[in-house]
């Protein structure tokens, strides 16, 4: 499965603090804010990697990334020269996608919960057509909304609706299959010029292949694009991190636990910046604790 993050919004709601750099750049806590999606990807076990980003901050976030390889995987970029909304992420990815099932996180969405991995591994199994992520919340008119029947099974979507069928969002996490392209193809730009991916996921609804999985009490969802939701995010990364003296989010981490990477490597690729931080001095405790762990395991 191919792995895609959205990362090309103007973030004029956060002006001027993302005037002269992609929001999705700015930190939430102690770590951009791409991290968050970048490791919501990696555990789910994908591995190649494509990240959309607007023009001017193309090379910003190749800096910042490079090619992945320091996490294991295979990270490239194209750009969205014009906005037209979150499916057209499909027209511009179909060569990297080639084919393949995908899975499409919008790069200021933030997902935890214990157990994660392991949830979204039991999603992925066995699945057909569209799976996406019910949320519930307290103002379903800012989002793409979902209706159930009785039986809990999905009937309708709106975007944005004024009177919300109900009080679940659909996140922005999303798992296709190989005919999301075709699909994608088929759209017209919504009243507002873009190709939305409420009616991406009609298709799948309509055709009976969409299916809804909730994210229940044990998970958070934060989607950071205000400046409230920033710092509320914040302050929870911050609690969790210091209260369980884990991190969230750490793509090393992620990638030694996942044996993208082998930790002698990882430990190679870092040295420049052993001693410069906490989030690197973290990295460096995780190192020599699965350094530890492999040679248990050998004896």
């Amino acid at each position: 499965m191919k792995g895609i993050v959205l990362a090309a919004g103007a973030g004029t709601r956060l002006y001027p603090a993302s005037q002269p750099i992609s929001k999705i750049l700015l930190p939430i806590y102690d770590k951009p804010m791409i991290y968050y999606a970048i490791s919501t990807l990696m555990l789910a076990g994908i591995k190649d990697i494509l990240i959309i980003t607007n023009e001017a901050d193309n090379d910003n976030f190749q800096k910042l990334l490079g090619d992945g390889s320091q996490y294991g995987i295979n990270l490239q970029y194209k750009i969205q020269y014009v906005q037209r909304g979150i499916a057209d992420a499909f027209l511009i990815s179909e060569d990297f996608i080639n084919g393949e099932d995908v899975a499409l996180i919008l790069g200021d969405n933030i997902f935890h919960g214990f157990g994660f991995s392991t949830f979204l591994k039991n999603v992925l199994t066995d699945r057909k057509g569209a799976t996406v992520f019910g949320y519930r919340v307290k103002d379903p008119e800012r989002f793409g909304v979902v209706e159930f029947d009785e039986s809990g099974k999905a009937i309708s979507l709106e975007e944005k609706p004024a009177k919300p069928k109900s009080n679940f969002a659909v996140t922005g996490l999303y798992f296709y299959d190989k005919n999301v392209c075709d699909y994608a193809k088929t759209l017209k730009l919504s009243a507002r010029g873009e190709l939305e991916i409420t009616d991406l996921n009609r298709v799948y609804l309509e055709k009976g292949l969409l299916n809804v999985e909730i994210l229940g009490r044990g998970f958070t969802w934060l989607d950071t694009g205000t400046q409230d939701s920033m710092l509320e995010a914040a302050n929870f990364v911050r609690a969790i991190e210091a209260n369980k003296g884990e991190q969230i989010s750490c793509l090393e981490e992620i990638a030694l636990y996942k044996d993208f990477i082998a930790p002698e490597e990882l430990e190679k690729r870092l040295q420049r910046f052993k001693g410069k931080s906490a989030y690197y001095d973290y990295v460096f405790e995780i190192i020599e604790m699965k350094k530890k762990i492999l040679k248990h395991s050998h004896k």
